[in-house]
C-alpha cells in the first residue's frame, strides 16, 4: 500500500471516530468555501464600481447635456426676445406706412377732386372755345362775303372741332385754348385723312382755320410757313393773302 493510501485510509478513520478531527475538518471546508465566496465577491464588487464609474460618466454626460441644453434654451429665449422686439419694430412700421397711406389715399382723393374739377373747367373752356371759334369764324368769313355755318364733324377715327360747307367752300379748322406748333401738323393729318377716306366731305375751296387763344410763338411762325388762317376773337395772328386751298 501506498504512502497516499495509507493517509487517505487514516484520515477517512479519523473522520469517522474522531468527533473534534471531524468538526475541525467541517470548520476548514466551511472557511474555504468563504474565501472563494469573499473572492467572488469582491470580484462583484469590483464589476460594481465599474458600473458605477460609468453611471457616474454617464450622469456627468447627462449633466453636461443638459447644461448645454440649458444654454440653448437661455439662447433662444434670447432669440425669443429679439424677435418679439423685431416683430414689434415690424409692425410700428407696419402702422407708420398704413398711416402714411392713408394720408397718400386722402391727398389722392383730394387730388382726383381737384383733378376733376380741373378736367370740368378745362372741358367747359374747351367747350366754350369751340362755341366761341365758331361764332367768331363765322362772322369773320360774313364779313369776306362767305356765308356758312359751321359745326363739328365726328367721323371713325377722325374729329374736327370746326367744320362747315357751303356751296363749293368748305372750312376746315380747329379750336384751342392753347397751343404749339404741333397743331398745323395735326389739322394737316385731319385734312389727308378726309382726303383718303372721306373725300366726299370736301369742296373745291377750302379754309384751314385755327381759332387758338393763347398760341405759341412757334406756332404763329408755323401757320406763316404753311399759309393757315390763325385768329382769336380779338386778333388775328396771321391771315394768308389766298384764304382758299384749291383741292
Amino acid at each position: 500500500m501506498t504512502l497516499m493510501g495509507s493517509l487517505k485510509r487514516e484520515i477517512l478513520e479519523l473522520l469517522d471516530k474522531d468527533l473534534e478531527f471531524r468538526y475541525a475538518v467541517a470548520g476548514y471546508l466551511g472557511l474555504s468555501e468563504i474565501l472563494k465566496r469573499l473572492d467572488s465577491i469582491t470580484e462583484e464588487q469590483k464589476n460594481l464600481r465599474e458600473e458605477q464609474t460609468k453611471i457616474w460618466r454617464e450622469i456627468a454626460s447627462i449633466r453636461e447635456e443638459q447644461m448645454s441644453l440649458r444654454e440653448e434654451q437661455v439662447k433662444l429665449r434670447e432669440e425669443q426676445i429679439r424677435l418679439r422686439e423685431d416683430f414689434n419694430k415690424l409692425r410700428d412700421d407696419f402702422n407708420k406706412l398704413r398711416e402714411d397711406f392713408n394720408k397718400m389715399l386722402a391727398v389722392i382723393g383730394r387730388m382726383d377732386v381737384r383733378l376733376s374739377r380741373v378736367e370740368k373747367t378745362l372741358e367747359k373752356l374747351t367747350i366754350d372755345v369751340e362755341d366761341e371759334a365758331k361764332s367768331v369764324i363765322k362772322y369773320r368769313l360774313k364779313e369776306m362775303g362767305i356765308n356758312v355755318d359751321l359745326t363739328s364733324l365726328i367721323l371713325p377715327g377722325l374729329e374736327l372741332n370746326i367744320y362747315g360747307v357751303s356751296d363749293d367752300i368748305c372750312v376746315i379748322g380747329e379750336a384751342a385754348v392753347r397751343a404749339e406748333a404741333g397743331l398745323v401738323d395735326k389739322l394737316l393729318d385731319k385734312l389727308g385723312k378726309l382726303r383718303g377716306s372721306y373725300p366726299e366731305k370736301l369742296r373745291k375751296n377750302i379754309i384751314l382755320v385755327m381759332y387758338v387763344s393763347l398760341p405759341m410763338v412757334e406756332l404763329v411762325e408755323k401757320a406763316k410757313e404753311v399759309g393757315i388762317w390763325l385768329l382769336k376773337a380779338t386778333e388775328e395772328f396771321y391771315r394768308p393773302g389766298e384764304l382758299f386751298l384749291k383741292d
